[in-house]
């Protein structure tokens, strides 16, 4: 009997394991057909597992400043497409273009930037392109 419960238990955390982490990497949540170009300005950028995250404020027509945040993959991930831990730094201006949130809010996935001094991170499918797609 308890060798049975135990059979039982494994297999419903086995399942709802599988069905958060499946849930969590399909991009379900993306407008993966638009990509939105903007600029702005740098509040921050963490450098960490398992997604790094840009964030950064951007003045809209109506002259509203929003704070957007933008995910990348892993470090490991992006490394090829340029990004590093000191990329963004507080107070820079910024081009960013990114997939944004399909219920509006201001959260994308980050696929390229524009540094101050005209380098591009990203772009091509290099590094920043979503989990799942290979290098174009």
């Amino acid at each position: 009997m308890r060798s049975r419960l135990v059979i039982v238990f494994a297999a419903v955390v086995g399942l709802l394991t599988s069905v958060s982490l499946a849930a969590h990497h399909t991009g379900a949540t993306l407008l993966s057909e638009e990509s939105v170009t903007m600029k702005g300005t740098v509040e921050s950028w963490l450098w960490s597992n398992p997604h790094c995250l840009l964030s950064i404020n951007i003045t809209g027509e109506d002259g509203e400043v929003v704070k957007w945040v933008l995910e990348t993959q892993a470090p490991n991930s992006v490394y090829s497409a340029g990004y590093r831990s000191n990329s963004f730094k507080n107070g820079d201006e910024v081009t960013v273009s990114f997939q944004s949130a399909a219920n509006g809010q201001p959260f994308g996935r980050l696929s390229s930037a524009v540094l101050p001094d005209g380098r591009q991170l990203g772009g091509r499918g290099r590094g920043a392109a979503p989990q799942g797609a290979g290098p174009q």
